[in-house]
């Protein structure tokens, strides 16, 4: 995990209703009205932050068709295991400083 990716998992969990989201998913997939009842909170406001969500790759969303027809989107939890310390900092440091040597390589920059 690279800087960016660390940055982009840790503002997809900071907020209180993504940590709720989380969850409500831990028990198994649901699709978004059911989770937004649940939540109590608007579909749309809900798919904002699963589109965050599934962007830092901790849910995958689908669309399932019920047995009258209807599109359905179910979200379920990605697995992920992510330990926040001062290796992991530095590991994800060094690990994007490595990708834009190699991109100023490919670039002719020295």
């Amino acid at each position: 995990m690279d800087s960016e990716e660390l940055l982009t998992f840790l503002a997809a969990v900071g907020h209180a209703q993504r940590i709720r989201i989380i969850s409500e998913l831990a028990s198994g997939q649901l699709y978004v009205s059911e989770l937004a009842r649940r939540l109590g909170v608007s579909r749309p406001l809900l798919y904002m932050h699963l589109e965050r969500m599934e962007k830092a790759g901790l849910v995958v969303g689908r669309l399932e068709l019920s047995d009258d027809g209807k599109a359905l989107k179910y979200f379920e939890l990605a697995p992920f295991d992510v330990r926040l310390n001062v290796d992991t900092i530095s590991a994800a440091v060094r690990q994007s400083r490595a990708g834009d040597d190699g991109q100023q390589s490919d670039r002719g920059t020295p």
